[in-house]
């Protein structure tokens, strides 16, 4: 088994006064894709964020490569090498797709070249030029993606990338996955679509009112399909 990268114990989080995450228990190790699941509101995007110390108050412990980052703020939980590739994109207008790639400081040696980013999204490399919002969804999403692996993050968090792109924009995005798993990077998936996610990941964790109902591996999917209908409909 590999090292442990990420361990979440007992974790709450707020927003306001709205108490969001119930006590959430999880771990990730080096090298693994592990997908949470859960309906809409289930708590998944409120779990990344506390990870990065996005949200209002925490408590419990967010252990990162053993170290406690609970109360760490965001930009040194991002220098732990953890990189974050939010639902919305945060693709901005007035920069080009280039500037947008070479927005984010680098944080840790290791992160890719733009070279090697543009081999592996042809697409970014024709629209380098291009305002950043004039690219397609599916580029915007290659560029989202794109723009954390030049910091030299090897944590990856990844909010429903898949959402609302076109079947063969998808399989770009799965075929992204497996190079970057092959690369060693350990990535985590809040995924909406089941079918992008469940060949990709190695063990998935299922969310519900804010905490983990359910974990399984991924030679333990069919054995969950039923339970995955009740609580996700797929």
């Amino acid at each position: 088994m590999s090292k442990e990268l990420l361990r979440i114990a007992d974790l709450h989080a707020w927003y306001g006064e709205s108490h969001i995450l119930h006590g959430v228990n999880l771990s990730v190790h080096e090298g693994e894709v592990v997908c949470l699941l859960g309906r809409n509101g289930a708590g998944r995007t409120t779990t990344m964020r506390a990870i990065l110390g996005l949200t209002g108050a925490r408590t419990g412990s967010i252990m990162i490569k053993g170290e406690e980052a609970i109360r760490l703020p965001a930009h040194k939980v991002a220098r732990m090498g953890v990189g974050y590739c939010p639902e919305e994109r945060g693709i901005f207008a007035s920069l080009s797709a280039e500037e947008n790639l070479m927005l984010p400081p680098v944080i840790a040696p290791g992160g890719m070249s733009v070279d090697d980013i543009y081999t592996m999204f042809p697409n970014l490399k024709e629209r380098a030029s291009s305002p950043g919002t004039r690219l397609s969804g599916g580029e915007q999403q290659m560029l989202a993606v794109a723009r954390i692996l030049r910091t030299g993050a090897r944590l990856l968090l990844l909010d429903e990338i898949s959402e609302g792109l076109a079947p063969v924009i998808v399989q770009k995005l799965a075929e992204m996955i497996h190079t970057l798993k092959a690369k060693g990077y350990t990535i985590v998936l809040v995924e909406q679509n089941f079918r992008f996610a469940a060949p990709l990941a190695d063990r998935f964790y299922v969310m519900e009112h804010g905490a983990i109902v359910k974990q399984f591996a991924q030679n333990e999917l069919q054995d969950n399909l039923g339970m995955l209908h009740e609580y996700l409909g797929v």
